[in-house]
């Protein structure tokens, strides 16, 4: 496990994903490692696609690095998913901590969801995050106003050269990867500072120019 401070109140862990098998890694796809987000704003703790390390020993030490955190802010815990996928370890999270599960609405009632906050586009959410809607790959992406962040689930990774680019066309169930660029172009009038992905390595600087780079034609 991997745990890196990006900004005052904004964490990144790295954890290894339980269900990666090598064949995920084919033809462009993901790698066994993903991150996942720790932000603490004025009035609450927010997890983005938290996922807690499965080695016991990194578990054990995590949990109590987080049970400390969250103790010290003394604010609720928001987690929020960007796909419904990466579930990973929000209901244990939730239940642990007493907290919300935010996600697009559509997922809660759904079996086996731990989704209890659905929202729509253009709710307010937790800690003055916005989502974005990006539903042409069934996600929402998260803009971070104080820290100038971007947190994409699926739709846009880290290439292989510090860099962006967007998803697999193979992932697209009614889309193409030309019509998914279009799509989010929109975020290039964002002052993007960082964007976080959750699979392969994020930017960390000059974000917008790594962006528009993955989103040109």
């Amino acid at each position: 496990m991997e745990v890196s401070e990006l900004a005052p109140g904004l964490w990144r862990w790295i954890a290894l994903h339980p269900d990666w098998t090598p064949k995920q890694a084919e033809r462009g796809g993901w790698e066994q490692e993903v991150g996942s987000l720790y932000v603490e704003t004025a009035g609450s703790v927010i997890l983005i696609d938290p996922l807690v390390p499965g080695e016991p020993e990194a578990r054990e030490t995590f949990l109590q690095h987080l049970d400390a955190d969250v103790e010290r802010n003394g604010k609720p815990v928001s987690i929020l998913l960007t796909v419904s996928w990466h579930e990973r370890s929000a209901a244990e999270l939730a239940e642990r901590y007493g907290a919300e599960v935010w996600a697009a609405l559509g997922r809660a009632g759904e079996p086996d969801s731990a989704v209890s906050s659905p929202f729509a586009p253009g709710a307010v959410l937790p800690g003055g995050v916005i989502g974005i809607d990006a539903s042409l790959a069934e996600e929402t992406i998260y803009w971070l106003p104080e820290q100038r962040a971007l947190v994409p689930g699926d739709a846009i990774l880290g290439d292989a050269n510090g860099g962006l680019r967007v998803c697999p066309g193979s992932w697209l169930d009614d889309t193409t990867q030309a019509e998914l660029k279009l799509a989010l172009r929109a975020l290039l009038d964002l002052p993007v500072e960082l964007v976080l992905v959750s699979h392969g390595a994020p930017v960390l600087e000059d974000g917008l120019a790594a962006l528009a780079a993955a989103l040109a034609d």
